[in-house]
Order: C-alpha cells, then sequence, then structure tokens
C-alpha cells in the first residue's frame, strides 16, 4: 500500500502510475519529495520528459512553499518568568538559607587550608597538583623579552 500524501500528490499532477515507485524507493513523504533530483526519478522509473518535468516543477513548489513557510512556526511555550523576578527568588531563597558569614585573619586562614589538605591527603608538591616546567616554556619564562624590557 502506499503512502497517501505521496498518492495525492501524484494524483494532483495526473501522475498516480508512479505512486508505488516512489513509495518503494522511500518517498513516503513530502518532506522527503522536497530531496527529488534527476537521478532519483531514473531509479524510480520516471522515464518520459513530460512526465519528469511536471514532476520536478512540482518539487520546486514544494521547496517554494517550505520556504515561504519558514516564518510562520512558532511555539505555543508561556514566557519565562521576569528575570527580576527570578533573581529576587533566589536571592530571597539563599538568604534564608545561607549561615552569617565568618570572617578569617589571613593565617588563620591559611592553616585552615593547610590541615584540610593533609587530612585529605593532598600534597601540592607532587603531581598532579604541581608539574616541572619545560625547557621550551622555561626558555620564554625566563627570556629578557618576558620581563617588559
Amino acid at each position: 500500500m502506499c503512502s497517501n500524501v505521496v498518492y495525492e500528490w501524484l494524483r494532483a499532477l495526473q501522475l498516480p502510475q508512479y505512486a508505488e515507485s516512489f513509495v518503494d524507493n522511500g518517498y513516503d513523504d513530502l518532506e522527503v519529495c522536497k530531496q527529488i533530483g534527476e537521478p532519483d526519478l531514473d531509479a524510480i522509473g520516471v522515464a518520459l520528459p513530460p512526465h519528469r518535468r511536471r514532476i520536478r516543477a512540482a518539487v520546486r513548489r514544494l521547496r517554494e512553499q517550505d520556504a515561504s513557510a519558514a516564518g510562520l512556526y512558532f511555539t505555543l511555550e508561556p514566557p519565562p518568568p521576569p528575570a527580576q523576578l527570578y533573581t529576587s527568588r533566589l536571592v530571597e531563597h539563599y538568604e534564608a538559607q545561607a549561615r552569617p558569614r565568618a570572617a578569617y585573619p589571613k593565617l588563620k586562614l591559611k592553616i585552615m587550608v593547610r590541615d584540610k589538605l593533609l587530612r585529605d591527603g593532598i600534597d601540592l608538591s607532587k603531581p598532579p597538583y604541581s608539574n616541572k616546567v619545560r625547557a621550551g616554556c622555561g626558555e620564554f619564562v625566563n627570556s629578557p623579552s618576558s620581563n617588559g624590557y
């Protein structure tokens, strides 16, 4: 059984005899039919030049209709909330959940970070946290031109 849409399209072109061949060759939708070219017409078995011209003209019209209808598509989604309301809700949520911030002296903060690294078994002097500078990069870093002179 051949595709109804393609059959109706070919029937409108007065070429319903090709409907079965179109479907057998994978042209079972008008979106696919928009891609038909000369080699496709050969594969489908459309040999008569007037029939080929009629199909090519119809394919051209399908493409033109597609191009003109491109601006007609739209979505029916609700608009996003205004940014001001969205951010104010986040701020309210954060402020309600947040603990008061603590200010630490620089030395205490360094000690806290060091202790945390020790507890977690992280040694920043070993890979993957530190890598030796390669000769190519080291030459560039130590070059006189990189000092701003």
